[in-house]
Protein backbone atom coordinates (compact mmCIF):
# COMPACT_ATOMS: atom_id res chain seq x y z
CA UNK A 1 0.00 0.00 0.00
CA UNK A 2 1.34 3.41 -1.19
CA UNK A 3 1.56 6.53 1.38
CA UNK A 4 -0.24 9.33 0.14
CA UNK A 5 1.36 11.86 -1.12
CA UNK A 6 1.18 15.13 -3.14
CA UNK A 7 1.07 15.33 -6.94
CA UNK A 8 4.29 15.71 -8.46
CA UNK A 9 4.93 19.91 -8.50
CA UNK A 10 2.29 20.69 -6.54
CA UNK A 11 4.72 21.38 -3.42
CA UNK A 12 6.68 24.70 -3.67
CA UNK A 13 9.43 25.51 -1.59
CA UNK A 14 9.14 28.57 0.38
CA UNK A 15 10.55 31.86 -0.45
CA UNK A 16 13.75 32.83 1.52
CA UNK A 17 13.92 36.27 1.40
CA UNK A 18 17.21 38.20 3.04
CA UNK A 19 19.79 36.12 2.25
CA UNK A 20 21.82 38.39 0.12
CA UNK A 21 22.07 40.17 -2.91
CA UNK A 22 22.76 37.40 -5.58
CA UNK A 23 19.74 35.14 -4.35
CA UNK A 24 17.46 38.27 -6.16
CA UNK A 25 15.44 38.67 -2.76
CA UNK A 26 18.49 40.62 -0.52
CA UNK A 27 18.40 43.86 0.71
CA UNK A 28 14.35 45.01 1.01
CA UNK A 29 13.08 41.08 0.65
CA UNK A 30 10.79 42.07 -2.10
CA UNK A 31 9.18 44.58 0.39
CA UNK A 32 10.09 47.63 -2.11
CA UNK A 33 11.79 50.84 -0.44
CA UNK A 34 10.15 52.47 2.76
CA UNK A 35 7.08 53.14 3.53
CA UNK A 36 4.30 51.20 5.90
CA UNK A 37 4.00 47.89 3.74
CA UNK A 38 8.28 47.67 3.97
CA UNK A 39 8.01 48.59 7.62
CA UNK A 40 5.84 46.36 9.46
CA UNK A 41 2.08 44.52 8.99
CA UNK A 42 -0.71 46.54 7.79
CA UNK A 43 -4.17 46.02 9.90
CA UNK A 44 -6.56 43.85 7.82
CA UNK A 45 -9.43 46.08 6.50
CA UNK A 46 -7.26 48.91 6.95
CA UNK A 47 -7.78 51.80 3.71
CA UNK A 48 -5.13 54.08 3.88
CA UNK A 49 -7.01 56.17 6.68
CA UNK A 50 -10.46 56.30 5.02
CA UNK A 51 -13.00 54.75 7.14
CA UNK A 52 -12.80 50.84 6.52
CA UNK A 53 -15.68 49.06 4.72
CA UNK A 54 -16.55 47.03 8.38
CA UNK A 55 -17.02 50.86 9.84
CA UNK A 56 -19.11 52.01 7.06
CA UNK A 57 -21.68 48.88 6.89
CA UNK A 58 -24.47 49.64 9.29
CA UNK A 59 -24.85 47.38 12.18
CA UNK A 60 -26.85 45.63 14.76
CA UNK A 61 -29.31 43.60 11.89
CA UNK A 62 -30.09 40.03 12.57
CA UNK A 63 -30.18 37.92 15.99
CA UNK A 64 -27.87 39.23 18.02
CA UNK A 65 -28.24 40.26 21.84
CA UNK A 66 -27.22 43.78 20.92
CA UNK A 67 -30.07 43.52 18.35
CA UNK A 68 -32.81 42.39 21.18
CA UNK A 69 -35.74 43.50 19.04
CA UNK A 70 -35.52 41.13 16.69
CA UNK A 71 -32.81 38.77 17.90
CA UNK A 72 -32.78 36.43 20.89
CA UNK A 73 -36.60 36.36 22.25
CA UNK A 74 -37.78 35.56 17.93
CA UNK A 75 -39.65 32.49 17.89
CA UNK A 76 -38.64 30.44 14.32
CA UNK A 77 -41.31 27.84 13.37
CA UNK A 78 -41.46 24.77 10.85
CA UNK A 79 -43.84 25.29 7.98
CA UNK A 80 -46.07 23.21 6.43
CA UNK A 81 -48.53 23.79 3.87
CA UNK A 82 -52.37 22.26 4.28
CA UNK A 83 -51.83 20.69 0.65
CA UNK A 84 -48.86 18.28 2.27
CA UNK A 85 -51.46 17.10 4.73
CA UNK A 86 -54.43 16.08 1.93
CA UNK A 87 -51.43 13.33 1.13
CA UNK A 88 -52.79 12.01 5.06
CA UNK A 89 -55.68 9.49 5.14
CA UNK A 90 -58.77 10.52 6.45
CA UNK A 91 -59.72 11.45 10.27
CA UNK A 92 -55.68 11.86 10.96
CA UNK A 93 -54.51 13.53 14.15
CA UNK A 94 -51.75 15.72 12.96
CA UNK A 95 -49.35 16.46 15.66
CA UNK A 96 -45.86 18.39 15.70
CA UNK A 97 -44.38 15.02 16.31
CA UNK A 98 -46.29 13.00 14.20
CA UNK A 99 -45.20 15.57 11.39
CA UNK A 100 -41.98 15.20 12.10
CA UNK A 101 -41.88 11.00 12.52
CA UNK A 102 -43.86 10.80 9.08
CA UNK A 103 -41.02 12.91 7.93
CA UNK A 104 -43.38 15.61 6.55
CA UNK A 105 -40.94 18.01 8.68
CA UNK A 106 -37.15 17.69 9.15
CA UNK A 107 -36.81 19.87 12.27
CA UNK A 108 -39.12 21.09 14.85
CA UNK A 109 -37.81 24.26 15.98
CA UNK A 110 -40.35 26.60 18.41
CA UNK A 111 -43.03 24.65 16.93
CA UNK A 112 -45.11 24.28 13.83
CA UNK A 113 -47.06 26.53 11.99
CA UNK A 114 -49.87 25.73 8.82
CA UNK A 115 -49.80 27.61 6.19
CA UNK A 116 -52.71 27.89 3.23
CA UNK A 117 -50.87 26.57 -0.02
CA UNK A 118 -52.58 23.49 -1.65
CA UNK A 119 -56.41 22.31 -1.24
CA UNK A 120 -57.63 20.05 1.67
CA UNK A 121 -60.80 17.45 0.96
CA UNK A 122 -60.27 15.62 3.72
CA UNK A 123 -61.08 16.05 7.48
CA UNK A 124 -58.22 15.89 9.49
CA UNK A 125 -57.57 16.94 13.36
CA UNK A 126 -54.69 19.51 13.16
CA UNK A 127 -53.56 20.38 16.65
CA UNK A 128 -50.10 22.55 15.38
CA UNK A 129 -48.27 26.08 17.14
CA UNK A 130 -50.00 28.70 14.67
CA UNK A 131 -52.42 28.85 11.72
CA UNK A 132 -52.57 31.27 8.82
CA UNK A 133 -55.85 32.64 8.49
CA UNK A 134 -56.52 30.62 4.92
CA UNK A 135 -55.15 27.62 5.98
CA UNK A 136 -57.66 27.34 9.18
CA UNK A 137 -60.35 27.86 7.10
CA UNK A 138 -59.29 25.50 4.88
CA UNK A 139 -59.43 22.91 7.48
CA UNK A 140 -62.94 23.46 8.93
CA UNK A 141 -64.03 24.01 5.35
CA UNK A 142 -62.98 19.88 5.06
CA UNK A 143 -64.60 19.09 8.32
CA UNK A 144 -61.75 19.04 10.26
CA UNK A 145 -60.27 20.61 13.41
CA UNK A 146 -57.84 23.43 13.85
CA UNK A 147 -55.91 23.38 17.29
CA UNK A 148 -53.78 25.98 18.90
CA UNK A 149 -51.47 23.87 20.82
Amino acid sequence: MMPLAPAPGARKRPKRVGRGMSSGHGKTSGRGQKGQKARTTVARGFEGGQTPLHHRLPQLRGISKKAMNIGIFRKELSTVAVGRLALLPEGTEVTPEFLLSSGIIKKLKHGVKVLGDGNLDRPLLVRANAFSKSASEKILAAGGKAEVV
